[in-house]
């Protein structure tokens, strides 16, 4: 490794641009990467005997991270991304969107700053895709069993790349008009360039993953058909079913889901031709985002570009410390306070303020009344009122239980340890399982399930006669025809 030691020079944070100009666009936050401080970063990595950052405690897709580490400290970018690529299906997404708990694992973190492990593995991807080195990798054998993935999000995405590469005929139904599900519409383009996501997504197309956008199974036809069609069914829909505010004054106009805000924006610069209609739109108002997670944080940066008058984000919790809590030691997740890019944007932040009614006039919202920790009363003015307190499940839909996969307690797909569902041939894999989770996690439960799914196939023998060619009616990616800059 570059340095043994991992303490001769100190942690660089990628650079983001300037906040008075990234605020008056959509572009990406992020400066070019500088590849000497990249190589100089990477070079701080000790390759620990047990590098827990690639541990269960740490990244749960495994990356090797002491190897791709120490191939970017010694300037082998190509094998840098073919390790990084051997555990991870879209490090270019988890490099921009992880929370990193590698990071917090990192064994560096116990006596220094810990290693800048997710922004060097956006750079490698980045990288890879600039050099022309991320290209299809089509299975060499078609075994021709045919799969149908529910959802477009992380989780089915890594296992439709994962079984057409083994050789099975792979379906990709997402009910949203764009393949992506909330790397789509749940995630600003700020955060994510949605032709990053579109680079990927032509991959998978030409190693031959078709894809159906704008068909909500269970409603445009009858889930059962997937059981007749196809020799096994991924469930991989997400959860997402917004947690809601029951207190009076919640159905006043611009109190809204952050999720339809987020959309609706998303779909602005996807070039749709809509508009924001005023309810959902910050310009010019004081705007409160009731949530302080990185949903939240999203509301906040969408509210600075449209050019909000005040944001205030609230949290019903206490502020969290500012260094690691004792509660949670390494190299466990930390209880600490972060603070995000769209948060260095401006606005403000407080802490225990529960809502207890929201106030309005003539049908609009004009303030939120709550009670802080200590039983102080607040009235804070609101003209609009972003709901981003998380998510409770899966969405209702009639494909579960037409699928057999009745939802358990916690409104997710029960499953075994193998990712099968109750029904024979039906599996589920990412949120719609777990429940809300990392996108690292929806990853790794993409490989699994794909691999789970693999195996229960082999053992299934012959795939079923029936054509899989009334599903086929485009096989196409819906989006921009941008290229990874």
């Amino acid at each position: 490794m570059g340095d043994a030691s991992g303490v001769s020079s100190g942690r660089q944070e990628r650079r983001l641009r300037p906040v008075g100009e990234r605020t008056t666009d959509w572009r990406e936050l992020y400066l070019p990467d500088d590849t000497t401080v990249t190589r100089g970063q990477a070079g701080r990595c000790m390759d620990c005997g047990v590098p827990f950052c690639q541990g269960d405690t740490g990244c749960p897709v495994q990356n090797v991270i002491p190897e791709w580490n120490a191939l970017v400290n010694a300037g082998r970018w190509q094998e840098a991304s073919a390790a990084l690529h051997a555990t991870n299906n879209f490090p270019e997404l988890t490099g921009r969107l992880c929370p990193a708990p590698c990071e917090s694992a990192c064994v560096l973190g116990l006596v220094d700053q810990p290693v800048t492990i997710r922004n060097i593995e956006q750079a490698i991807a980045d990288r890879a895709f600039r050099e022309g080195w991320i290209t299809p990798v089509p299975s060499v054998t078609r075994i021709g069993h045919r799969v149908a993935i529910v959802g477009s999000g992380p989780a089915g995405l890594a296992a439709a790349q994962q079984l057409v590469r083994q050789g099975h005929d792979v379906v990709v139904f997402e009910k949203d008009d764009r393949i992506g599900g909330l790397l789509r519409y749940g995630i600003p383009d700020f955060k994510l360039g949605k032709s990053v996501l579109e680079a990927r997504l032509r991959q998978l197309e030409s190693e031959g993953v078709t894809f159906e956008p704008g068909v909500n199974v269970g409603v445009d036809f009858d889930a059962s058909v997937l059981r007749a069609d196809f020799d096994a069914v991924l469930i991989a829909t997400g959860a997402r079913q917004a947690r809601d505010l029951v207190v009076e004054g919640r159905d006043l106009a611009g109190v809204e889901r952050a999720m339809d805000f987020l959309s609706l924006q998303n779909r602005v610069e996807a070039g749709d031709g809509v508009d924001v209609p005023k309810r959902l739109s910050a310009r010019g108002k004081h705007v409160i985002v009731i949530g302080g997670g990185d949903t939240g944080s999203d509301c906040v940066g969408t509210c600075h570009r449209q050019g909000a008058r005040s944001v205030l984000q609230v949290e019903v919790l206490a502020q969290p410390p500012v260094s690691r809590d004792a509660s949670t030691p390494w190299p466990l997740w930390p209880l600490q306070l972060r603070t995000s890019h769209a948060h260095l944007e401006g606005g403000q932040r407080q802490w225990e303020v529960r809502t207890t009614r929201i106030v309005g006039s003539g049908g609009k919202v004009r303030a939120v009344q709550a009670m802080r920790g200590a039983g102080e009363t607040v009235t804070l003015p609101a003209d609009l009122v972003l709901l981003a307190m998380g998510f409770t499940g899966v969405e209702p839909s009639p494909l579960y239980e037409v699928l057999g996969a009745t939802l358990g307690p916690r409104a997710t797909v029960p499953t075994d340890r193998t990712h099968a569902t109750v029904t024979e041939g039906v599996f589920a894999a990412g949120d719609a399982r777990r429940g809300a989770s990392l996108i690292v996690w929806a990853i790794r439960e993409g490989r699994d399930a794909a691999a789970a799914i693999g195996r229960y196939l082999a053992r299934a023998g012959a795939r079923r006669p029936a054509p899989m060619s009334r599903f086929a009616a485009s096989g196409r990616i819906v989006g921009h025809a941008d290229s990874l800059s």
